[in-house]
């Protein structure tokens, strides 16, 4: 799956679809934020519902984005756009 990742003001950035049929909950979150942790890039994501840091799995679940939300993820630093592809990679895989 090609990720379309694009410079913002705040960083590059990638738009998602969460493809869950139940939302974001604990173990995809777990499996994000742990993903994200490998970088030393600040790695935020962004719903309707608010905006939380990609490194911390508690932050993620706080959005409780529900299926099919729009995700946007944002990531300043030396190695972000590593990390916004192997996320994009995560995404892609994540399932119920």
């Amino acid at each position: 799956m090609a990720h379309s990742i694009r410079e913002t003001p705040r960083g590059l950035a990638l738009n998602l679809v969460l493809n869950l049929r139940g939302g974001l909950h604990a173990r995809p979150a777990a499996r994000l934020a742990k993903a994200a942790r490998r970088y030393s890039a600040d790695i935020r994501c962004i719903t309707e519902t608010g905006e939380a840091d990609a490194k911390s799995m508690l932050d993620l679940l706080s959005l409780a984005p529900p299926a099919q939300a729009q995700v946007l993820l944002l990531a300043n630093g030396d190695d972000a756009r590593e990390a916004l592809l192997e996320l994009g990679a995560v995404f892609a895989d994540l399932q119920e």
